[in-house]
């Protein structure tokens, strides 16, 4: 399977793609710097340059030519403002969405937040622009003809990865970067997911048997 991954430089994207290649996948990873270039291809991976808030649907579409599926995993960062929160985190993921159309590409998995549906709507925060922000890029695409999951993670932490998770509709807790990745990658796998929206924490069951209780 070949799965072009936008914020291929980001943590959680670094880890997918190392799990991906471990599959026997060809993942591809979008970056924005030249300089992340080599991170990406250290995980395996092949690296795009390419600045997702300042390309057309018709440029990424390229990108996407002969790929299986694409995973919504760029962001904005922490250190970003609500402008960016904008642009990335809500524009960048609708773009990949009509990139993804016109290339003709129907899986797409969207690295999402737990907390998009307690968003407050009047808030200037930062945080609560960035669930906003995802929010309209969920909807968005759950408004497309698309094989779409979206997978809503809690706080991320970096401890290491224990291949236990829980899914579903939960409240709030966190997860290892590494067991995203690691539930990521399943998915891709996984067609029963399509049309799926679950939230993801730390558990007790091993990834395929959580995801395969959906």
């Amino acid at each position: 399977m070949r799965v072009v991954i936008a914020g291929g430089h980001g943590q959680v994207a670094l880890l997918l793609e190392r799990a991906l290649v471990e599959r026997g996948d060809t993942p591809v990873g979008i970056v924005r710097n030249p300089d992340h270039v080599p991170d990406v291809e250290r995980a395996g991976a092949t690296a795009v340059v390419l600045d997702l808030e300042r390309t057309d649907a018709a440029s990424l579409a390229r990108v996407l030519e002969g790929a299986d599926a694409v995973v919504f995993a760029a962001g904005g960062g922490p250190a970003s403002g609500a402008a960016r929160k904008e642009t990335v985190d809500k524009g960048a993921a609708v773009l990949l969405a009509d990139a993804a159309e016109q290339a003709g590409v129907r899986r797409y998995v969207m690295v999402s937040s737990m907390g998009t549906d307690r968003a407050d709507p009047d808030s200037d925060d930062v945080f609560q622009v960035y669930l906003r922000a995802k929010k309209a890029a969920d909807d968005d695409l759950r408004n497309r003809d698309l094989d779409w999951t979206i997978v809503r993670p809690g706080r991320l932490t970096d401890d290491p990865g224990t291949g236990l998770v829980q899914v579903g509709r939960l409240d709030r807790g966190e997860v290892t970067r590494a067991d995203v990745a690691a539930v990521l990658a399943e998915v891709l796998h996984t067609p029963s997911t399509v049309g799926v929206e679950l939230d993801l924490l730390g558990g007790s069951q091993a990834v395929p048997v959580a995801l395969s209780g959906l």
